[in-house]
């Protein structure tokens, strides 16, 4: 069967890339404003790539079309699709029919931490020698790929978003998913562009939870007030809460104050809590919301039979996805690192978790507000406060960002400055950084290629 996806470079278009090959199907895709890590998977994969939308990508007449939640009426390849009847579906859809029946699924549902938790997790099953499938928004660099079918009986780890479906089917991608274990690890008003707000995605995450059956389980953070409210609307499942509260069967202790080690602490039933001396996670990643990603991704795991203690372990080699506080490169003692937080809750757990982690140098911040939610200025107000755990923050004001980013700068509670002119930026930052800072790049986009440019400046200066 010859499988086209329109939009096929997006995280989610392109990991169904890669599964419908392994099925054995022949499969082209077309895109616009391509950049990697996606186009590079599909070029190495095999896959044809059209750049831009136009009804001769259609040609030779594909058997299934697959289309992608940014495409809307109106493009010309969505037209010539339903102008020449050719038969259509959704990703969520697609996925849900081809791949997952039959298949224990663990959904990992939430505004921020998704990619990573979900990284955990298919790490966690693959390490205990389960040989899971998974399809993840991002690229886990301990399997080097964003997603793949694994065992046919082994568990799949699908990471979930609540972003609508496609559209000619505005519900939440997750409801298609129908997981047996199901992760909500937070919950707070994100994508404004299909969202009144926050109400209307607690409704969504509690369309998720219809779903699963009584016989799974839902994990769910604790301290959440959000997911408190998706819980109170009605579950059928057994729940068991996660985090750090008291009360919580699943809960982590630190051992350290940025989060490199801690103690997980597991109970269930009516038993007292136990603490299991081995079961100690001893990793290179920092900050508290990783500790609650990784309690999450264990807790999920163990419900698969996977050792407490052994996945404590394994833990220690997990390798964070590619652009989540991925290091691209180190000149002259200063560290560029990459990562996708574009949220303000997400920018600050970043640099809070990076903060603890500095021991000697500064954390300069340079930051792409290019989200639809940004784009829409829906939470502009609570920018300025997101950088406090840095030393600096560089604010890049991108093309079709209506609203100024000037005003963060006066209320700034660090120095800040704000360019429009991506090799303006960069000079600033060579001018700026000296030995052992870390400059840590966020944006949920390409940025220009800043990250190539930048390592390369700070050579031509530094090195």
């Amino acid at each position: 069967m010859h499988v086209h996806i329109l939009g096929i470079c997006g995280t989610f278009m392109g990991s169904l890339a890669l599964l419908a090959r392994e099925l054995g199907h022949t499969v082209s895709g077309s895109d616009a404003g391509v950049y990697p890590p996606m186009s590079t998977q599909l070029e190495e994969a095999g896959i044809s790539l059209f750049e831009g939308y136009s009804a001769d990508n259609l040609a030779p007449r594909p058997d299934r079309v697959v289309i992608g939640n940014a495409l809307s009426r109106g493009n010309p390849e969505v037209e010539a699709v339903l102008d020449l009847g050719l038969p259509y579906v959704s990703g969520p859809q697609w996925l849900a029919e081809e791949v997952l029946p039959g298949r224990r699924v663990i959904a990992l549902a939430g505004t921020h931490g998704k990619t990573t938790t979900a990284s955990m997790a298919a790490w966690l099953l693959e390490s205990a020698g389960l040989a899971p499938g998974f399809l993840i928004g991002g690229v886990p660099r301990n399997f080097g790929v964003s997603a793949r079918l694994g065992a046919p009986d082994a568990p799949f780890v699908v990471e979930s978003d609540e972003y609508d479906t496609a559209f000619f089917d505005k519900r939440s991608k997750f409801v298609h998913y129908r997981p047996e274990i199901a992760v909500l690890g937070n919950l707070e008003f994100d994508h404004a562009d299909i969202f009144d707000d926050l109400a209307a995605i607690e409704r969504q995450f509690h369309h998720l939870v219809r779903t699963v059956p009584g016989k799974g389980r839902l994990l769910v953070a604790d301290n959440e007030p959000a997911l408190d409210r998706v819980l109170a609307m009605g579950a059928w499942t057994p729940v068991f809460r996660f985090g750090s509260a008291a009360e919580s069967p699943w809960r982590y202790e630190l051992e350290r104050e940025d989060a490199s080690r801690f103690q997980v602490i597991h109970q269930e039933g009516e038993g007292a809590a136990r603490i299991d001396e081995d079961a100690v996670v001893d990793w290179p990643l920092t900050g508290a919301y990783n500790a609650r990603n990784a309690l999450a991704a264990l807790a999920a795991v163990h419900a698969c039979g996977v050792d407490l203690a052994r996945g404590a372990a394994a833990l220690s080699r997990f390798e964070t996805p590619r652009r989540r506080q991925e290091v691209r490169g180190e000149v002259a003692g200063i560290q560029v690192l990459d990562d996708f937080a574009h949220h303000p809750t997400a920018i600050a757990a970043t640099l809070e978790g990076l903060r603890a982690a500095t021991a000697r140098g500064r954390l300069l911040a340079v930051i792409e507000p290019r989200s639809n939610t940004m784009r829409l200025g829906t939470l502009r107000s609570r920018l300025a406060e997101c950088v406090a755990a840095a030393d600096a923050a560089f604010w890049y004001q991108p093309a079709g960002l209506d609203w100024s980013l000037a005003p963060l700068l006066e209320t700034s509670p660090v120095p800040a400055r704000l360019e429009q002119d991506l090799d303006a930026l960069i000079a600033a930052l060579v001018e700026e950084a000296r030995p052992f800072d870390r400059i840590v790049v966020m944006s949920n986009g390409g940025f220009g290629g800043i990250h190539e440019k930048l390592i390369a400046a700070l050579e031509v200066a530094h090195g």
